[in-house]
């Protein structure tokens, strides 16, 4: 008898994992505080698929003139964990949502030893291949100069545009009104000038009678 070998062996049809794509992670590039202040740093992420039970997120930071990073919060299973040995370990808090791809942390009571880079990476299984994004932060006595007058350019910029808009509205206005009047004048006088005329041309046979019969008299 002949014996069908598909019936005895193992298939050999190889079992494809699934497929992860790129995450895209964002955060903002520079932020300024003042000491003493608290400061939310953002955190969120761009992913084809929908987001996942087993969603991570953690942060690093490295102060302003140190080599290597050091971990100081990290999101989990549900879960956040902040390290409790580390600079923030008592003056951070997470408060973003992940559910809605948000990982974002509040650090409290800032101090000028604060001043460093920090750094959010995020996984959302299948997608764990992306690139972590950075944000410096950098802790003031009072809000810098610079950043102060680039605000106010940019706040006088505005108004400056706006009044400019408004000017050039009403003078179109009273333009357009001008023209509109100048045309009814023009109008009214050309009207006025017609009816002189005809009443002229009507009294000149008048005239040219009464001073035949004046002769003739």
């Amino acid at each position: 008898n002949c014996v069908h070998l598909s019936h005895l062996t193992p298939s050999l049809t190889p079992i494809v994992p699934q497929q992860s794509e790129a995450i895209v992670i964002y955060t903002g590039w520079e932020r300024h505080a003042l000491v003493g202040s608290d400061i939310r740093l953002s955190c969120s992420f761009f992913s084809w698929r929908w987001t996942s039970d087993d969603v991570t997120f953690s942060w690093s930071y490295r102060a302003d003139g140190a080599r290597d990073s050091i971990s100081v919060f990290h999101y989990t299973g549900g879960s956040p964990y902040v390290d409790n040995k580390g600079p923030f370990r008592d003056r951070l808090e997470f408060v973003g949502n992940p559910g809605r791809r948000d990982g974002s942390i509040l650090l409290k009571n800032l101090d000028y030893g604060d001043n460093g880079t920090f750094t959010c990476d995020a996984k959302n299984p299948p997608d764990i291949v992306g690139r972590a994004s950075s944000v410096r932060l950098l802790v003031f006595e009072k809000v810098p100069i610079q950043a102060g007058v680039i605000t106010g350019a940019i706040i006088g910029a505005v108004l400056g545009l706006l009044v400019l808009v408004v000017v050039i509205y009403y003078l179109m206005r009273f333009l357009v009104a001008r023209r509109v009047f100048n045309l009814s004048v023009s109008k009214h006088g050309k009207k006025g000038k017609g009816k002189e005329g005809s009443q002229q041309r009507q009294a000149s046979p008048l005239s040219v009678g009464s001073l035949t019969t004046t002769t003739q008299r």
